[in-house]
């Protein structure tokens, strides 16, 4: 993220995935309550909650890239990736061999 003045509910409205505390989980939620985040370490499952104030109260750390986020366990790093998409349509060119 390039654009320090977002704040991490617009970051997180357009993330395909989260990296919290060093650990990517593709399943989270955002509403008008709160964020869950819920992902595996292992075979033991984590969650996480956070209420839309500590979501607000939340700083981005230029240097690391990330956000960090207080919650009712502690702090927390917080990466918000977007997923890349590739075009479908197939502009194929014709190259014609060279004899």
């Amino acid at each position: 993220m390039s654009d320090s003045n977002q704040t991490l509910r617009t970051a997180l409205e357009t993330s395909d995935m989260l990296v919290i505390d060093g650990l990517h989980a593709w399943d989270f939620s955002l509403d008008d309550v709160q964020l869950l985040i819920k992902c595996m370490d292992g075979r033991a499952e984590k969650r996480w909650k956070f209420t839309l104030e500590q979501i607000d109260a939340s700083v981005f750390d230029d240097t690391l890239q990330s956000w960090t986020l207080v919650g009712d366990s502690g702090e927390h790093r917080l990466v918000c990736l977007s997923a890349l998409s590739a075009n479908n349509d197939d502009d194929e060119v014709e190259v014609e061999d060279e004899v």
